[in-house]
């Protein structure tokens, strides 16, 4: 591969914001690559702006036009087409940090280097809240080694705001094609399984303590705010079924006890979501949707279905009838405002 990384940026008429985004990441050198992916957009010129900025950089930036396939047809597109060596989705309305992103790019170029570069790099990200104009910082110091390559075996524990995020992770690119990544077009919630599918396939890992993704939040129109949420419920569901079905967790457990206890969870936390936002819409379509995701889980396996629902997380956002349901919207509320998730 001729590139160190390849940046995909998926972009939805988002010409307002995405250069900002473009001229942060080219701040990282000529061996960088950025993939704008333009996924059908009609509403503004986000095509000719794609345009022009691989004419403008032909030797770093090159656009892709596809239909509207969501999001995570721009994450496989950029897969299928990187010659980076490792690979990093960069949402357009998003940043990275230039001093952040030459010390990454530094680690980057060394492991370039090696018989068998590092499988996933792993940085700080950085909630910019617009609505109080307040910042966040999320880093792994408390769960991963620093200044080492480690492996899942040396882990230690992820608080509950602590998680994996798309906007944490940099994968080595071929692990990606070697795991069969195919993220479901016209589907909003798939970062969650950019960063839960591939980690079983994943030795070796290393993590730079800097803040490097700036993730925007606050828009009334984005994918996390809470109205959009559950009004996407169905969506969510979706995302949470395919990734009970994607890997054995029990099994994966008993083999790598910290990878697996690390997944269930993540998977748990998924199911503690997609209950909420059911009872957040509190329609009969939603309210059903959780009862057959938990029923799903059930059939699927028992053993992790009793695993995942008694939870404490799990337990507080499945409390029976009306005021059970008040209840938890009013925990998940007070819990949201606590940690500043979204």
């Amino acid at each position: 591969m001729d590139k160190i990384i390849t940046f995909a940026v998926p972009c939805y008429n988002s010409a307002a914001y995405m250069d900002h985004c473009v001229e942060t990441l080219l701040k990282g050198g000529e061996d960088i690559e950025i993939i704008l992916v333009d996924d059908g957009s009609t509403k503004d010129n986000t095509h000719e702006k794609c345009d022009e900025w691989a004419a403008k950089y032909p030797d770093i930036i090159r656009a892709i036009h596809q239909e509207n396939g969501g999001h995570g047809e721009g994450v496989n597109q950029g897969i299928r087409n990187a010659r980076g060596l490792y690979y990093k989705v960069v949402d357009s309305d998003d940043w990275l940090d230039e001093t952040a992103l030459h010390t990454v790019m530094d680690q980057l170029r060394q492991f370039a280097h090696m018989p068998a570069p590092v499988d996933m790099v792993v940085a700080n990200y950085v909630y910019e809240h617009v609505e109080d104009n307040t910042r966040k910082a999320v880093n792994y110091k408390n769960v991963f080694p620093t200044g080492r390559i480690f492996t899942w075996d040396e882990i230690r524990h992820f608080r509950t705001s602590q998680y994996l995020l798309m906007h944490s992770v940099i994968y080595r690119t071929q692990l990606l094609r070697d795991c069969g990544l195919e993220l479901p077009k016209h589907t909003f919630y798939v970062d969650n399984i950019f960063v839960y599918q591939p980690l079983p396939y994943v030795k070796t890992i290393y993590y730079l303590n800097v803040d490097l993704y700036r993730y925007f939040i606050g828009r009334a129109d984005q994918s996390v705010n809470e109205s959009v949420m559950a009004g996407r419920i169905d969506q969510q569901v979706r995302v949470t079924r395919l990734m009970i079905a994607a890997h054995d967790v029990l099994a994966i457990k008993a083999s790598q006890p910290r990878l697996g206890r690390y997944m269930l969870g993540y998977l748990s936390m998924m199911m503690t979501i997609s209950s909420i936002f059911a009872v957040i819409a509190n329609t009969p379509e939603s309210l059903g949707m959780r009862t057959e995701l938990w029923e799903y889980l059930r059939q699927k396996d028992p053993a992790l279905y009793r695993r995942c629902r008694y939870r404490a997380t799990n337990a507080a956002t499945n409390i029976p009838g009306y005021q059970g349901r008040k209840l938890s919207v009013s925990l998940y509320r007070m819990a949201r405002k606590i940690y500043k998730f979204n």
